[in-house]
């Protein structure tokens, strides 16, 4: 099992190389800028539709009203996002740029949208558009003409290809002439596409790509697509690599699509069996977070023998409820840990087994509505497949499956940590080393294992406490300015632990800090606002990209550690301390 963890590893650069490359970047940013106006989609949708199942059916007319507001939302987010995933590409750009040459994300933006519209849409013998691709059928288009955009603006800003206008001229009417040719350009080459395309094919360009990826999306949708892809997930995750990062922006155009499919296939009285959603992977594959992890804090709680191990169950088992399970991950620890190595990868898959089984053989309706991904997993299971029969019967599977699959290797991973106990001592350093390693962990805490001599929980947390400060914790008590935090994590939702944290120590000692919790890719135009921003461990590998936005803003950056970051989390003044050492 060892070697086989550190033959993954050796992959780990390449990997976090991937994660950071700037048009996978973008494609998720994109999403996440857009994930307002599919979250409020989907509310019109359960409005009109989930009545059906006690019997209540809307008016036509009804029916129209509630459902405008999705039409014009959802209905056209394809050319959102040709926007807003060309607006966080022009970021990641003017990162390499001069400060005093950087390409006008506005411009870009318009730019993107227009040329969208020449690829995507058919005009009307009456007037307007044909909107078959204006939603989610159009993503792959909308990624196509944000990246020719960009780039089209990078090229020509970078050479000063430009009209550049006497210094007597205002800024803002300078800068208008100065996107002029860039502008042009782009509109040009996503115009001569869209001709080559009705000329070659006689199709426009949405519908050809739609045509070449459709095997594609075929494959991934069938039962050797979900295998690797999920398990993909909890693989990266297991050994260090923010899954997600890599694998949601190459399928993100496939999973939304197939909502939309889904529902028309409701609406049109038909099965709605496509399997690759953004609700199969938020509430089947990571229901509690990646690795299936729901049960696991129930178990630790309820189950363990040791002392410790309760005392983790209790302290993970709310966050790991709604989806955050960063605290049992790196608590117990899950990750790197060769004991819940095929527990960790082999219940997503099986949870994806299952749900496909009880859609194809069961003719149970997959998902066809977008939920918050913090909705806890059984509750979105229902929700998102519309409150049908089967979905109550799939969620109590999942949980049990779930349990017959870890507990074994929990009751050898606890038994483990009780002989520790009785001994009292700490055999668990190469795993303290390996996860340290991997998240860089330069303050091992004692929340991982029990330090040595420690018999009881206060002591724990007492060493600990001098682990992380490296000094007591009544030191923190001069910061005197105020001080604005900014965590991120990669979903807003990790990050809001430590936040939540800050704030609660601030008011109780009295400190100006006031924090914020926020995702990567969401802070490019509110970073200004902080005074420091800290890095969960699911996006510490983007140190390097974010520290020249930091650096250039003259606002302090810092990184944490897989159970550096949980200890701070519990730890209010020892949070307080680490952002006073930023300062130092």
């Amino acid at each position: 099992m060892n070697k086989l963890i550190a033959f993954i590893e050796k992959g780990k650069p390449f990997f976090e190389k991937l994660s950071r490359n700037i048009y996978l970047r973008a494609i998720r940013d994109g999403f996440i800028s857009a994930m307002p106006v599919i979250l409020f989609s989907s509310i019109f949708l359960l409005i009109a539709y989930v009545p059906n199942i006690f019997g209540f059916t809307w008016s036509k007319q009804a029916e129209a009203l509630i459902m405008k507001p999705y039409s014009y939302t959802m209905g056209v987010v394809g050319l959102l996002v040709a926007g807003t995933t060309a607006k966080a590409l022009t970021d990641s750009y003017n990162r390499k740029l001069e400060s005093t040459n950087q390409i006008n994300f506005i411009s870009t933006i318009l730019a993107s949208i227009c040329g969208f519209l020449f690829l995507a849409s058919n005009p009307l013998e009456e007037g307007g558009f044909a909107s078959a691709f204006m939603g989610t059928k159009g993503l792959l288009t909308a990624f196509l003409s944000a990246f020719i955009t960009v780039m089209i603006y990078n090229i020509c800003v970078k050479n000063n290809v430009t009209i550049k206008m006497p210094k007597e001229v205002p800024p803002n009417i300078s800068q208008v002439f100065k996107d002029l040719i860039p502008f042009g350009l782009v509109i040009m080459v996503l115009y001569g596409l869209d001709l080559l395309s009705r000329a070659a094919i006689n199709t426009n360009v949405a519908e050809a790509i739609v045509k070449f990826f459709e095997p594609l999306f075929t494959a991934a949708d069938g039962w050797v697509g979900i295998t690797i892809i999920f398990g993909a997930f909890a693989l990266f995750w297991f050994v260090g690599i923010h899954g997600p990062s890599i694998v949601e922006p190459a399928i993100a155009a496939i999973t939304y699509a197939n909502i939309e499919t889904n529902f028309n296939l409701l609406q049109s009285g038909e099965h709605a069996d496509k399997i690759l959603t953004p609700g199969t992977q938020m509430f089947i594959v990571t229901m509690g977070g990646t690795g299936a992890t729901l049960i696991v804090p129930f178990l630790f709680m309820w189950l363990s023998k040791s002392k410790r191990n309760k005392a983790i169950g209790r302290a993970s088992v709310v966050p790991t409820f709604f989806g955050v399970n960063e605290p049992i991950l790196f608590g117990a620890p899950i990750v790197l840990n060769p004991v819940f190595f095929v527990p960790f990868i082999t219940a997503p898959i099986v949870n994806v087994w299952i749900f496909k089984f009880f859609v194809d053989f069961l003719g149970m309706n997959s998902f066809s509505v977008v939920l918050p991904w913090t909705t806890p997993g059984p509750l979105g299971i229902i929700m998102g497949t519309g409150f049908e029969v089967w979905a109550f019967v799939l969620a109590i599977t999942l949980i049990i499956v779930d349990v017959v699959i870890y507990y074994p290797f929990f009751k050898v991973y606890d038994q483990q940590v009780l002989e520790d106990e009785q001994k009292g001592i700490d055999s668990s350093d190469e795993l303290r080393s390996k996860v340290a390693d991997n998240f860089d962990t330069k303050k091992a805490d004692a929340v991982i294992a029990s330090s040595v001599g420690a018999t009881t929980a206060q002591e724990v947390e007492a060493k600990a406490d001098e682990s992380i400060t490296g000094t007591t914790t009544s030191e923190a008590d001069d910061i005197t300015e105020q001080t604005n935090v900014l965590v991120l994590c990669a979903g807003g939702g990790t990050s809001g632990l430590l936040a939540n944290a800050l704030n609660k120590a601030a008011e109780e000692h009295n400190k100006p800090v006031k924090a914020a919790a926020g995702s990567y890719g969401a802070h490019t135009d509110i970073m200004k606002d902080y005074d420091l921003i800290i890095l969960a461990p699911q996006v510490a590998s983007n140190y390097e990209d974010i520290k020249q936005d930091t650096d250039r803003l003259g606002i302090k950056l810092a990184k944490t550690q897989g159970a550096e970051y949980i200890k701070l989390t519990r730890d209010g003044e020892g949070a307080l301390q680490f952002v006073k050492d930023q300062f130092k």
